[in-house]
């Protein structure tokens, strides 16, 4: 199993893509947390829509994982949140380490 997994998850505004960000480095679930505005197009409801959202992308240990989710579901205002997790095959060492560290 690897190491370190980039999480991936959406929110409705850069305010809240900012909070979870913050909440989840504080709580050391995350080492770090990109957050990219994006434009979203997905069927909800019966309906196609197209929306703005801001993605937020999380390094983070892999045995934390289970935590991290856990903490996105709980602090998350959409009724079936975006949460999805991708393992790291590779990268740079010393940032891999970095994220180990700051996640334990």
């Amino acid at each position: 199993m690897s190491e370190a997994s980039v999480v991936t998850t959406t929110v409705d505004s850069a305010e809240a893509a900012e909070s979870l960000a913050k909440g989840i480095v504080e709580a050391r679930l995350g080492a770090c947390v990109q957050i990219v505005p994006i434009r979203s197009v997905y069927r909800w409801d019966g309906e196609v829509r197209v929306d703005a959202e801001w993605q937020c992308i999380v390094k983070t240990a892999t045995l934390r994982v289970d935590e991290l989710v856990a903490h996105i579901k709980a602090h998350h205002t959409y009724d079936v949140p975006e949460v999805v997790v991708t393992p790291v095959t590779g990268g740079n060492n010393d940032y891999l380490a970095w994220v180990s560290q700051e996640t334990s």
